[in-house]
């Protein structure tokens, strides 16, 4: 996601389902207001030292985490303690008693988390990556796929693409494939916020000539 170090006016960010450890490129979205993170691999509430410095984050999911842990009021109260300002966490409306009850429960985070080597965290990002595919229902990847594009096509006002036309493609597709499928529409449905007008019409033209070569290939494989 280190992307989002060059984004600092994105305002909706979707990485459910994405295998993801470190928040750290997140802390230049000043602007960010929504941030969907359920089930990857972030380990540490610690973590969450750099949401803090995020003044419009208003809704945070983080489900389905390994910094979740065995007590789930242990855990948002640590969350609403350091983000205060959140509206919503894990689809769950935040109350003042809440807020105020966090002051106690809550373990306030005032340093980033440590880092291990690029290498060892890499191998166990793999490996806890593999462990959930494996214990994923196949399609359940797929679905959170199309659950989290939705969204984000609903957040820019865009027309949605049926459902369908996901299933359209081979049949012999692994849900690996199609998952990355999804992971890329949606990253540049994302970007395309960013975008002016002459931005987008450099997308649309170079979306026009992809689309003819790919005709030209079916009709010659025809």
């Amino acid at each position: 996601i280190s992307i989002c170090r060059d984004l600092p006016n994105i305002e909706v960010i979707t990485f459910s389902v994405n295998g993801i450890s470190d928040l750290e490129p997140l802390h230049r979205c000043q602007n960010l207001s929504e941030l969907y993170l359920r089930k990857n691999n972030i380990s540490s509430l610690d973590e969450l030292f750099y949401l803090k410095a995020l003044p419009r984050l208003r809704v945070l999911w983080l489900a389905e985490n390994p910094c979740c842990g065995p007590d789930p009021h242990r855990y948002r109260m640590t969350v609403l303690r350091n983000l205060p300002g959140l509206q919503k966490l894990d689809n769950q409306a935040v109350t003042e008693e809440e807020l105020s009850q966090a002051l106690v429960d809550g373990v306030e985070i005032k340093a980033p988390p440590a880092r291990r080597s690029v290498e060892s965290g890499w191998a166990e990002s793999c490996a806890r990556g593999a462990a959930g595919a494996a214990a994923e229902p196949r399609g359940e990847l797929l679905r959170c796929g199309l659950e989290e594009t939705d969204k984000t096509q609903e957040e820019l006002d865009m027309k949605l693409v049926p459902r369908d036309k996901y299933s359209s493609f081979s049949s012999q597709e692994t849900d690996c494939s199609r998952k990355k499928r999804n992971n890329i529409l949606n990253a540049i449905l994302l970007l395309m916020k960013e975008l002016d007008a002459e931005g987008l019409e450099i997308i649309q033209q170079s979306v026009a000539r992809r689309l003819q070569a790919f005709q030209k290939k079916e009709l010659q494989e025809e």
